[in-house]
Protein backbone atom coordinates (compact mmCIF):
# COMPACT_ATOMS: atom_id res chain seq x y z
CA UNK A 1 0.00 0.00 0.00
CA UNK A 2 1.43 3.35 -1.06
CA UNK A 3 0.86 5.96 1.65
CA UNK A 4 2.89 8.75 0.10
CA UNK A 5 -0.28 10.77 -0.57
CA UNK A 6 -0.92 11.19 3.16
CA UNK A 7 0.19 14.73 3.92
CA UNK A 8 -0.35 16.97 6.91
CA UNK A 9 1.07 20.43 7.43
CA UNK A 10 1.93 21.31 11.03
CA UNK A 11 0.56 24.82 11.48
CA UNK A 12 -0.62 25.08 15.09
CA UNK A 13 2.27 26.96 16.69
CA UNK A 14 6.02 27.29 16.99
CA UNK A 15 8.61 26.93 19.72
CA UNK A 16 11.38 29.44 20.44
CA UNK A 17 14.38 29.26 22.73
CA UNK A 18 13.12 32.27 24.70
CA UNK A 19 9.85 30.45 25.48
CA UNK A 20 11.58 27.47 27.09
CA UNK A 21 11.94 27.05 30.84
CA UNK A 22 15.54 26.47 31.89
CA UNK A 23 14.34 23.40 33.83
CA UNK A 24 13.25 20.55 31.50
CA UNK A 25 10.92 19.09 34.14
CA UNK A 26 9.07 22.39 34.44
CA UNK A 27 8.89 22.60 30.66
CA UNK A 28 7.53 19.05 30.57
CA UNK A 29 4.96 19.92 33.25
CA UNK A 30 3.80 22.90 31.18
CA UNK A 31 3.38 20.80 28.04
CA UNK A 32 1.73 17.99 29.99
CA UNK A 33 -0.86 20.36 31.46
CA UNK A 34 -1.55 21.72 27.99
CA UNK A 35 -2.00 18.14 26.71
CA UNK A 36 -4.58 17.59 29.47
CA UNK A 37 -6.27 20.91 28.73
CA UNK A 38 -6.63 20.14 25.02
CA UNK A 39 -8.02 16.66 25.66
CA UNK A 40 -5.13 14.68 24.20
CA UNK A 41 -6.19 11.03 24.40
CA UNK A 42 -4.35 9.48 27.36
CA UNK A 43 -1.58 12.09 27.77
CA UNK A 44 0.23 9.79 30.22
CA UNK A 45 0.75 7.17 27.49
CA UNK A 46 4.40 6.88 26.48
CA UNK A 47 6.27 4.50 24.22
CA UNK A 48 9.07 2.71 26.08
CA UNK A 49 11.94 1.32 23.99
CA UNK A 50 14.28 -1.28 25.50
CA UNK A 51 17.01 -3.56 24.20
CA UNK A 52 19.14 -6.36 25.63
CA UNK A 53 21.75 -5.85 22.92
CA UNK A 54 20.20 -8.51 20.66
CA UNK A 55 16.47 -7.89 20.61
CA UNK A 56 14.79 -4.47 20.52
CA UNK A 57 11.27 -3.93 21.86
CA UNK A 58 8.86 -1.05 22.15
CA UNK A 59 5.47 -0.82 23.83
CA UNK A 60 3.13 1.72 25.42
CA UNK A 61 3.18 2.16 29.19
CA UNK A 62 1.60 4.80 31.41
CA UNK A 63 3.48 7.52 33.23
CA UNK A 64 2.33 7.51 36.85
CA UNK A 65 4.35 10.40 38.20
CA UNK A 66 7.43 12.48 37.53
CA UNK A 67 9.71 14.71 39.54
CA UNK A 68 13.23 16.15 39.16
CA UNK A 69 14.59 12.61 39.61
CA UNK A 70 12.79 11.16 36.60
CA UNK A 71 9.70 9.55 35.08
CA UNK A 72 8.05 6.58 36.81
CA UNK A 73 6.06 3.65 35.40
CA UNK A 74 5.02 0.29 36.89
CA UNK A 75 5.22 -3.25 35.57
CA UNK A 76 5.75 -6.91 36.36
CA UNK A 77 9.43 -7.53 37.12
CA UNK A 78 9.19 -10.78 35.15
CA UNK A 79 8.01 -9.05 31.97
CA UNK A 80 10.06 -8.87 28.79
CA UNK A 81 10.75 -5.18 29.35
CA UNK A 82 12.07 -5.88 32.86
CA UNK A 83 14.30 -8.67 31.59
CA UNK A 84 15.79 -6.38 28.97
CA UNK A 85 16.31 -3.58 31.49
CA UNK A 86 18.14 -6.05 33.75
CA UNK A 87 20.65 -6.62 30.93
CA UNK A 88 20.79 -3.06 29.60
CA UNK A 89 19.15 -0.24 31.53
CA UNK A 90 19.52 2.35 28.77
CA UNK A 91 16.00 3.13 27.56
CA UNK A 92 14.02 5.72 25.59
CA UNK A 93 10.57 7.23 26.08
CA UNK A 94 8.30 9.00 23.60
CA UNK A 95 5.18 11.03 24.34
CA UNK A 96 3.29 11.37 20.99
CA UNK A 97 0.96 14.29 21.62
CA UNK A 98 0.07 14.43 17.93
CA UNK A 99 -3.15 16.43 18.25
CA UNK A 100 -0.94 19.27 19.51
CA UNK A 101 1.65 18.48 16.81
CA UNK A 102 4.13 17.75 19.59
CA UNK A 103 6.45 15.02 20.77
CA UNK A 104 8.65 14.70 23.84
CA UNK A 105 11.58 12.31 23.47
CA UNK A 106 13.56 11.16 26.50
CA UNK A 107 16.72 9.07 26.73
CA UNK A 108 18.13 7.83 30.01
CA UNK A 109 18.57 4.90 32.36
CA UNK A 110 15.90 2.87 34.13
CA UNK A 111 16.24 1.90 37.78
CA UNK A 112 13.86 0.20 40.20
CA UNK A 113 12.19 2.46 42.70
CA UNK A 114 12.00 1.48 46.36
CA UNK A 115 9.51 -1.12 47.60
CA UNK A 116 7.98 1.60 49.75
CA UNK A 117 7.28 3.77 46.69
CA UNK A 118 5.84 0.79 44.82
CA UNK A 119 3.69 -0.16 47.79
CA UNK A 120 2.33 3.37 48.07
CA UNK A 121 1.23 3.37 44.43
CA UNK A 122 -0.05 -0.22 44.51
CA UNK A 123 -2.30 0.62 47.47
CA UNK A 124 -3.86 3.46 45.44
CA UNK A 125 -4.92 1.17 42.58
CA UNK A 126 -8.47 -0.18 42.29
CA UNK A 127 -8.81 -3.56 43.98
CA UNK A 128 -9.40 -5.42 40.71
CA UNK A 129 -6.23 -3.89 39.25
CA UNK A 130 -4.32 -5.09 42.31
CA UNK A 131 -5.72 -8.59 41.77
CA UNK A 132 -4.83 -8.38 38.09
CA UNK A 133 -1.18 -7.84 39.00
CA UNK A 134 -1.26 -11.09 40.98
CA UNK A 135 -3.15 -13.02 38.30
CA UNK A 136 -0.95 -12.30 35.29
CA UNK A 137 2.56 -13.63 34.67
CA UNK A 138 3.24 -10.84 32.21
CA UNK A 139 4.79 -11.77 28.83
CA UNK A 140 4.52 -15.53 29.51
CA UNK A 141 2.70 -17.82 27.06
CA UNK A 142 -0.86 -18.77 28.05
CA UNK A 143 -3.17 -21.25 26.37
CA UNK A 144 -6.34 -19.16 26.49
CA UNK A 145 -8.00 -16.05 27.90
CA UNK A 146 -10.19 -18.33 29.98
CA UNK A 147 -7.10 -19.48 31.88
CA UNK A 148 -6.26 -15.85 32.65
CA UNK A 149 -9.79 -15.19 33.89
CA UNK A 150 -9.64 -18.34 36.01
CA UNK A 151 -6.42 -17.14 37.60
CA UNK A 152 -8.03 -13.77 38.26
CA UNK A 153 -11.02 -15.43 39.96
CA UNK A 154 -8.68 -17.59 42.03
CA UNK A 155 -6.72 -14.55 43.24
CA UNK A 156 -9.95 -12.66 43.90
CA UNK A 157 -11.12 -15.48 46.13
CA UNK A 158 -7.76 -15.69 47.88
CA UNK A 159 -7.72 -11.99 48.73
CA UNK A 160 -11.43 -11.48 49.34
CA UNK A 161 -10.82 -10.50 52.96
CA UNK A 162 -8.43 -7.77 53.97
CA UNK A 163 -5.84 -5.75 52.06
CA UNK A 164 -4.07 -7.11 49.00
CA UNK A 165 -0.30 -7.23 49.50
CA UNK A 166 2.23 -5.89 47.02
CA UNK A 167 3.53 -8.76 44.87
CA UNK A 168 7.29 -9.18 45.19
CA UNK A 169 7.44 -9.48 41.39
CA UNK A 170 5.74 -6.16 40.68
CA UNK A 171 6.84 -2.55 41.08
CA UNK A 172 8.07 0.64 39.54
CA UNK A 173 10.94 1.89 37.44
CA UNK A 174 12.22 5.44 37.30
CA UNK A 175 13.70 6.60 34.02
CA UNK A 176 16.49 9.03 34.94
CA UNK A 177 16.92 11.25 31.87
CA UNK A 178 20.17 12.25 30.24
CA UNK A 179 18.41 14.09 27.44
CA UNK A 180 14.89 15.46 26.94
CA UNK A 181 13.83 16.75 23.53
CA UNK A 182 10.80 18.94 22.89
CA UNK A 183 9.56 18.69 19.30
CA UNK A 184 7.02 21.07 17.82
CA UNK A 185 5.77 20.46 14.29
CA UNK A 186 6.13 23.33 11.81
CA UNK A 187 5.21 24.01 8.23
CA UNK A 188 7.30 22.56 5.37
CA UNK A 189 8.74 19.99 7.79
CA UNK A 190 10.97 22.70 9.30
CA UNK A 191 10.11 21.56 12.82
CA UNK A 192 11.27 23.24 16.01
CA UNK A 193 13.40 20.89 18.11
CA UNK A 194 15.15 21.73 21.37
CA UNK A 195 17.09 19.21 23.41
CA UNK A 196 18.11 19.48 27.05
CA UNK A 197 21.26 17.49 27.77
CA UNK A 198 22.77 16.96 31.19
CA UNK A 199 26.45 17.73 31.76
CA UNK A 200 28.00 17.95 35.24
CA UNK A 201 24.53 18.15 36.82
CA UNK A 202 23.53 21.07 34.61
CA UNK A 203 21.05 21.11 31.74
CA UNK A 204 22.29 22.65 28.49
CA UNK A 205 19.78 23.53 25.78
CA UNK A 206 20.45 23.32 22.05
CA UNK A 207 18.32 23.67 18.96
CA UNK A 208 18.40 20.68 16.61
CA UNK A 209 17.95 20.74 12.87
CA UNK A 210 14.71 19.05 11.81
Amino acid sequence: MDLSHHRHEFLKTGLSRSALNSDPFKQFELWFKQAEQYDVIEPTAMSLATSDGIDVSIRTVLLKYFDPQGFVFFTNYGSSKAKQIAVNNHVALLFPWLSLERQVKIKGTAEKISSLESMKYFASRPKDSQIGAWASQQSSHISSRQLLLSQFDSMKSKFQNGEIPLPDFWGGYRVVPQSIEFWQGRENRLHDRFVYEKYDNQWLINRLAP
